[in-house]
This record gives structure tokens, sequence and C-alpha cells, in this order.
């Protein structure tokens, strides 16, 4: 029996213990910055296995357990998120959120589930393992700065030769694994808007600076920034998600409160994009008599899978179709962020995603959703991915 064949083994029978992990994090969700809980959780897992557990950046919940081989090798990154969302759970789950408003609703507790089985299945078989294994157990990807970002500020996989995550998206049941190559992720940046006019008598509008029409013609400009001022192209987004201006029918109002997201699969889209963001709000400024306040957060790069590690992963897992998974898919880039892309920034390496679609659901409910579920086979092929990528890169040639 040959290292991968071992792998696999120990992985199947780990199965049920890693949805049975799944559950109670899903059952005790919490939010970014604030995982005491699961951290707590995860490191209990490993207390008394052979390996090194740390936590690499001060008050924070991150956790990297390392897993030395007994051969010469590379180092290679394994990571995985494990905060929730602020939604009300909807699901209907007998191991539904117990904690009012919080809900693993991007399948961050299906994450951690697969690389805890993994990364137990890796330690039974360490003695065989050439180089290292870095298991990284994430916390805060939901909410920009991100956990990405202060784990790598840290130093902690400074040694590291390649990195490699997953994410489970329910586009396609657990027999589809997509990857793509380049700009893969989008970059994204959040802003808030205060629009301060005069308010007044609905009957008087002479007498007023409407905050609201003020602020509706801000909404509605902002979408000629894509429309005529990018290169069709390139792809941009701009959503405007809250528009505040609580009142009565009869009271102008004098104070609006905007919040959204600017979105884009190139860099040199970011600045541009803020300064375009910020040339609408003066002219609404100009145009409407109004004062106002831009809250302007650059939020993650553009995530970019390195040629080379995405080839040499098309590779290994088309070796494995048909087997544990049926079919390996090109897709195209997606709109979403993620803050996996901070580590390949500075570290080659690939992100791809396994479907998790559930079997039950013909029109299935979308990460971010307050009835999103998981397929938990997905685990089972998210562990076996990641295990045989891992597997083969520790002897990886540069």
């Amino acid at each position: 029996m040959n290292v991968k064949e071992k792998l696999f083994e120990k992985l199947e029978q780990k199965e049920v213990e890693m949805i049975q992990h799944r559950r109670y994090l899903h059952q005790h969700p919490e939010l970014s910055f604030q995982e005491n809980g699961t951290a707590n959780y995860i490191k209990s897992f490993y207390k008394d296995k052979d390996v090194v557990v740390t936590q690499p950046v001060a008050e924070s919940n991150a956790i990297i357990v390392e897993i030395k081989g007994q051969h010469p090798g590379n180092t290679i990154g394994l990571r995985a998120d494990f905060d929730a969302l602020p939604i009300h759970e909807e699901a209907d789950v007998p191991f539904k959120s117990t904690n009012e408003g919080v809900m693993h609703a991007c399948g961050h507790d299906a994450h951690t589930a697969y690389l805890l089985g993994l990364a137990d299945a890796l330690i039974d078989i360490k003695d065989e393992l050439p180089g290292t294994i870095k298991i990284i157990h994430q916390h805060a990807e939901e909410m920009p700065p991100g956990g990405a970002q202060q784990i790598m500020a840290s130093g902690a996989l400074s040694d590291l030769d390649e990195v490699y995550g997953i994410h489970v998206v329910p586009v396609a049941g657990p027999e589809v694994i997509g990857y793509n190559t380049g700009n893969a992720f989008a970059g994204s940046s959040t802003f808030t808007l205060t629009i301060k006019g005069l308010g007044g008598h609905a009957a008087s509008p002479h007498k007023t600076h409407d905050a609201l029409v003020a602020g509706t013609n801000f909404v509605n400009t902002l979408q000629t920034i894509v429309s005529r001022r990018i290169d069709p192209s390139e792809m941009g987004v701009i959503t405007v998600g809250s528009f505040d201006a609580p009142g009565g029918a009869n009271v102008i109002q004098d104070k609006v409160t905007i919040k959204g997201t600017a979105r884009y699969l190139n860099d040199d889209l970011e600045q541009f994009m803020y300064e375009e963001i910020e040339k609408v709000a003066k002219s609404v400024a100009v145009g409407f008599d109004i004062t106002y306040d831009l809250d302007y957060q650059f939020g993650y790069p553009v995530l970019y899978n390195h040629p080379a590690q995405t080839q040499a992963v098309t590779d290994i897992l088309s070796t494995s179709q048909g087997d544990y998974f049926k079919h390996l898919v090109e897709i195209p880039a997606v709109s979403g962020s993620e803050d996996f892309a901070y580590y390949l920034k500075e570290i080659p390496g690939t992100f791809f995603i396994v479907g998790c679609k559930p079997e039950h659901m013909e029109d299935p409910y979308m990460n971010h959703h307050p009835k999103f579920e998981v397929n938990e086979n997905a685990l089972l092929v998210s562990a076996k991915s990641l295990g045989e990528i891992a597997i083969n890169r520790l002897s990886a040639k540069a």
C-alpha cells in the first residue's frame, strides 16, 4: 500500500468524526475576531498529538500546527478558516446554531472539519512523509483586515514553499472540483457615505437640502463608474447594500447613511474605483448643496492562483478523477473575495473549490444565505483532494 492509499484509508476511517466536528462547530458559531470557543476546540483536538501547536498572532485565535515528516522535503501550508457570519439561521437542520444571530453560512465549519480530519490522518502517517506540513487554522476571514494578513505579518509562514486551500460552494455536488488560473477571486473594498443636508417639513422642500434625494442620486450615478469609466474587458462591480434614511412620511430627512462594496479583478482598479466614488460624492455635494463624509476601507486584494502550482494541482487530481470525485473543471473568475489572497501574494500556491450542493436541493441556497446548507460528502472529497496535493508537493522539485 503506497502513501496515498494509506492516507485515503485513514481519511475514510475518520469521515464520521469529520462530520461530527462539522456539526459541533455549526452549532457553536462565532464571529470574526471573537472565535475563542472555536479556537479552544481546535487546540483540544491536537492535545497529546505529536505535533507543534503555536498561536502566532498575539490576541487572536489563529492556530498553526506543524507536522514534521521523517525525510527531507518541502514545507507546504494547508489552510482552513473558522469564523462565522452575523446571520440568523433559517436552515432546517438538527444541529442548528445555538448562538442567536450567528451562523456558519459560508461553510467555514466544513473547512475546519475536513482539515482536522486531514491533519489527523497526516499525523498518523508522518513517519512516511518528507518535509513539513503546516496546518493553518485561520480566524477572521469574513472581516477585513482579515486573519490571513495578520498571520502573514507574524512571519509564521515565512518558510513555506507553497500554500493551498479550498472553499466549498453549492454550485455543484461534491462530485465536482473546480479550479482557475491567474486572477481568480476579486479584490474588494467597502465604503460608508454619510450625507448631511438640512431637514424640514415635507410641504416645504424648497427650504431644505434633501439628503435622501442626494443619496438616491449618488446610488444611481455610482453605476456609471462601471458602465462608463471602466474598460468593458475588465470586471468591476459596485453594489450598495444599505441605504439608511429613517423617518416619517411628512419629514424631509437631513441625514442618510449609505454602505456598499466595490469589487475588481485587476489590482489597478482598487485605487481607481475609490477615486471615482469620491468624485461622485463630491459632485452630489455640489449639486444638492449638502456635505458628506466618505469612509472608504480597502479590503482584500485580488486572489492570484499561480499558474505552475495550479497546473500541478490539475495534474495530481486528474489521476484520481473518477475515483472519489467525477469532474475536474476549469471555472471562470469569481466575483467574491477571499483573504487567502494575502498568502498567494507572497507564497506560490492555488485556491480551488469543491461542490457542496445538498442532494435534496435542486436550487440550493448559496453561501451567506440564512438557509445555506452543506452536503457533508464534500468533507471527505475536500480532505482527500487537499491531502493528495500535499503529499505530492512535499517532494516536488522547484
